[in-house]
């Protein structure tokens, strides 16, 4: 219970359900959000019971931080669509302060494509990167260089934009996700996340998906006809 009270009761912090009429007392899926003032650059941020709260008007920052399916039954059924571009136009109502939205997601199936990937592949400069992400997957992560967290970025971006299903679409099951619903892929943040799942999962990566509602029906338009994924400048350059 305190773990949920420290999710939800805070003043930084913004709950948001999808419901249905015939399911009136459970939500379908809901998404937990973090009022910030800058952008966090790991989950241990948004997570640490430290962080200094800020008044919800003093935000300048909502970040998506978990999503959740509520219903078994209903896996595989997709009513984020719903939810997030929802929400982001409903905190903008509510709090006009904010200017920007955007996601701190997993890259779930990095280090198991990465470990595919080692075995079938001959370019030297590939199987690099991903022996460093190998390596601090398995917990040593005691003195990851800048190099290697550049490297680690690198690994990440080729992963998200180049490595592609029979269908077009990306590999990564939250990638296709956000990129579904509009999002743009803005940031890769090397060691954001250093709990145990997270590490073995994708050697501490995540990503930021950017929620820009003017945007958003252009990028879903491009990425649900040519499977185009949006990239920042910053991701270009590491690609």
């Amino acid at each position: 219970w305190e773990a949920l009270r420290r999710r939800l009761e805070p003043a930084d912090r913004k709950c948001f359900a999808f419901f249905h009429p015939t399911m009136l007392d459970e939500p379908l899926i809901f998404v937990e959000v973090a009022l910030t003032g800058t952008e966090p650059a790991s989950i241990r941020e948004i997570l640490t019971e430290q962080r200094e709260t800020i008044s919800a008007e003093a935000a300048r920052t909502a970040v998506f931080y978990s999503i959740s399916n509520c219903q078994p039954g209903l896996a595989g059924v997709s009513f984020g669509n719903f939810l997030i571009k929802q929400v982001a136009q409903e905190l903008s109502v509510q709090l006009p302060n904010l200017n920007t939205f955007r996601t701190l997601s997993p890259v779930p199936g990095l280090m198991k494509w990465a470990e595919l990937a080692e075995a079938e592949s001959s370019d030297e400069q590939l199987r690099g990167k991903i022996n460093v992400a190998q390596r601090i997957a398995s917990r040593d992560i005691q003195q990851p260089n800048d190099e290697e967290q550049k490297m680690l970025q690198h690994l990440a971006a080729h992963y998200l934009v180049r490595e592609r299903r029979d269908d077009g679409q990306p590999l990564d099951p939250v990638a296709r996700f956000h990129l579904g619903n509009g999002a743009s892929l803005s940031s890769i943040l090397p060691l954001a996340d250093l709990y145990p799942k997270g590490l073995a999962q994708s050697a501490g990566v995540m990503v930021s998906y950017l929620y820009d509602l003017d945007n958003v029906l252009a990028n879903h338009e491009n990425y649900a006809n040519d499977r185009q994924v949006i990239t920042s400048d910053e991701v270009k350059v590491l690609l």
